[in-house]
C-alpha cells in the first residue's frame, strides 16, 4: 500500500468514525493547541528530533521518550512506577513500531488494556509499509498507521484525533450541554427522509 493509499485510508476511516462531527462543535471544544500534551516514542535520536519540531511547529507540548517502557512510566502502567514520571496530561500518543524491548504494537495492546488511559488516541509510524502490521494496529485500535517520514500534514490531521476524543470525554461526562432551540421538538417533527441526498416529500 502506498503512502498515498494509506492516506485515504486513513481519511476513510477517520470520516466513518464522525471526524467531521466533532469538529463543528461550535465552540464546545475550548482546549487550544498549545494545551495540547503529545507523548511520542521513538528509538531514534533523529526521528524523535523531526516528530518533535513538527509538533512543536503547530504549537503542541512534546514530551518525547526513547522506548516502550519509558513511555509506559510517563503514563503510569510501568510495573515499578515512578511518581516523579507520571504525567496525566497526555492527549495523543504517537509511536515507532519497530523499537527494540518493546515495539508499537504492544505498547498501543498496553494502552488499550488499560481502563483510564484506553480512550487516548494512539497513532503508529513506520518506515516499513507492510500491510499485516498496519491492519493488526488498525484492528487494535490505533487512530492511525503513518509511514515515515512524518509530514506537516499529518500532524494537522491530528488535531481531529484530539478533538474527538475531548468531545467523547466531555459528553459522557455530561459536561457539554446541548441548546435546543425553541423550534427543535418542530424540526424535527418535520425532517424528511434522504435517500442518497435527496429529499422525499
Amino acid at each position: 500500500m502506498s503512502r498515498e493509499g494509506l492516506d485515504a485510508k486513513n481519511s476513510e476511516m477517520n470520516s466513518e468514525s464522525g471526524n467531521e462531527h466533532v469538529l463543528d462543535t461550535h465552540g464546545m471544544l475550548d482546549m487550544t493547541t498549545s494545551e495540547i500534551h503529545v507523548l511520542a516514542v521513538d528509538d531514534s535520536v533523529i526521528d524523535r528530533k523531526v516528530i518533535e519540531k513538527l509538533l512543536k511547529t503547530s504549537a503542541y507540548k512534546v514530551t518525547t521518550v526513547e522506548s516502550g517502557p519509558r513511555a509506559l512510566e510517563i503514563l503510569g502502567l510501568a510495573e515499578s512506577p515512578n511518581p516523579l514520571c507520571v504525567n496525566a496530561h497526555i492527549n495523543l500518543i504517537i509511536t515507532d513500531y519497530c523499537m527494540p524491548e518493546m515495539t508499537g504494537y504492544d505498547l498501543l495492546k498496553r494502552i488499550k488494556e488499560a481502563s483510564p488511559l484506553k480512550e487516548i488516541p494512539v497513532v503508529v509510524m513506520s518506515s516499513e509499509n507492510v500491510p499485516n502490521r498496519i491492519q493488526s494496529c488498525l484492528a487494535e485500535g490505533a487512530e492511525e498507521f503513518i509511514l515515515k517520514p512524518l509530514q506537516l500534514a499529518d500532524v494537522v490531521r491530528l488535531r481531529g484525533h484530539i478533538q474527538r476524543t475531548i468531545f467523547h470525554t466531555k459528553q459522557q461526562s455530561g459536561s457539554i450541554k446541548r441548546k435546543i432551540p425553541s423550534d427543535g421538538l418542530q424540526a424535527q417533527n418535520c425532517k424528511r427522509p434522504h435517500f442518497d441526498g435527496v429529499a422525499v416529500s
